[in-house]
């Protein structure tokens, strides 16, 4: 996307001031006169979409032998460990997007669209089961890299972290060098779930035009809804930044449209990942994550938004030094998206302390980096 767009003035505004005298001096008095506005952005072009290959280097579908499965996966940069990328229910691969930008000056990064989700297709995609979701990932594992997988630090957010962890704790990686769980904790995980179809039944289910979107701004309702030829989901990315999932503007533009689908039958939107119809695994997503994490036998670190996500057996494992546990107060759910360099500075560090290389053996490149508005976060 041409960047420009988003901060030129409309051609009519233009052609007006061209009409008008030159500007007089401006008074002495800072008093005597207003200072000048900076341009203004319209709802569409602040909310418009960004292309992945700001973030990402390549994309690719892999396609897992004996089976109609394809995986789409974004990947950036050449050297080090793999940092691979696993997002949260309803999201996609491009969650990760700003954080990879970052992450890819010191190691390579890859971010798969787990089944169901974004341009990933299956036989059955709405079998959410964490069995399945573990094959899939051994099996693009493997489908890119063969028998000699280079070292894998597994990258997991919310129903992708506890992915992660179960692939961790059985061993399905050979080559798996570390684990990074973001916001996802066993007590509170299950807690939620009962109030999951709630939530996600009270959602705008489609979203069909641009008019409509701009009739519920202005009437203070804030699920807005994009159109069939702006293919960009704008509209529904403002809606994601006023309902509070994201507090992102950059990273929703680039990662929303990916999680709408076009409904050719009812002419609009729809989300694409049908969580809804998944319920049946929910629950085997998260119990026994916390065991299952503190016995995963690599190197780990637990990324939350706050305390209170905590629970006992990961209380009393980080007492005892099992794990490393950053909070990082001033951002929701998605930590990736909403301060992405901050993460990112969190992964790689991680890396460098633990001295994964591409072979799972220290790399010199790797250097110890402060983490920015560190004093914002607590380090257990």
């Amino acid at each position: 996307m041409d960047s420009s767009n988003l901060t030129s003035l409309p051609e009519d505004t233009l052609e007006d001031q061209q009409q008008q005298p030159p500007p007089q001096p401006r008074p002495l008095s800072a008093f005597a006169s207003r200072p000048d506005r900076p341009p203004t952005q319209t709802s569409s072009e602040k909310y418009s979409a960004l292309d992945w290959k700001e973030y990402f280097d390549t994309e690719d579908d892999i396609s897992i032998l004996g089976s109609n499965d394809v995986f789409h996966v974004y990947t950036a940069g050449t050297e080090g460990p793999v940092v691979f990328c696993l997002h949260g229910g309803g999201y996609s691969g491009l969650s990760f997007a700003l954080s990879a930008s970052k992450i890819k000056e010191k190691a390579r990064v890859v971010a798969m669209d787990l089944r169901g989700h974004g341009k990933s297709t299956t036989e059955n995609d709405t079998d959410l089961s964490i069995e399945t979701m573990c094959n899939d990932v051994v099996a693009v594992v493997k489908a890119m890299y063969g028998d000699s997988p280079p070292a894998i630090v597994l990258v997991g957010h919310s129903m992708g972290g506890s992915v992660a962890v179960h692939i961790a704790a059985r061993k399905a990686l050979s080559s798996l060098a570390g684990l990074v769980v973001v916001d996802v904790v066993e007590g509170t995980a299950l807690a939620s779930l009962v109030h999951m179809q709630k939530i996600l039944s009270g959602r705008v289910q489609h979203f069909s035009s641009i008019e409509k979107a701009r009739k519920f701004l202005f009437s203070n309702i804030f699920h807005l809804i994009s159109s069939h030829g702006n293919a960009d989901g704008a509209a529904d990315i403002e809606w994601s930044m006023r309902g509070g999932s994201l507090r992102n503007i950059e990273s929703a533009r680039v990662s929303i449209p990916s999680t709408l689908k076009y409904d050719d039958s009812k002419k609009c939107y729809i989300y694409r990942a049908r969580l809804e119809e998944t319920e049946q695994y929910w629950k085997s997503w998260y119990e026994g994550l916390s065991e299952k994490f503190l016995s995963s036998p690599v190197p780990k670190i637990l990324l939350l938004a706050g305390t209170d996500r905590l629970d006992r057996a990961l209380t009393i494992g980080q007492m005892q030094g099992k794990f490393q546990m950053v909070v990082i107060r001033h951002t929701g759910h998605a930590i990736q998206e909403d301060v992405p360099d901050e993460f990112a500075t969190l992964v790689t560090n991680f890396i460098s302390r633990n001295r994964i290389g591409p072979r799972g053996v220290e790399s010199p490149t790797l250097k110890y980096v402060r983490p920015v508005q560190e004093p914002h976060m607590d380090t257990f």
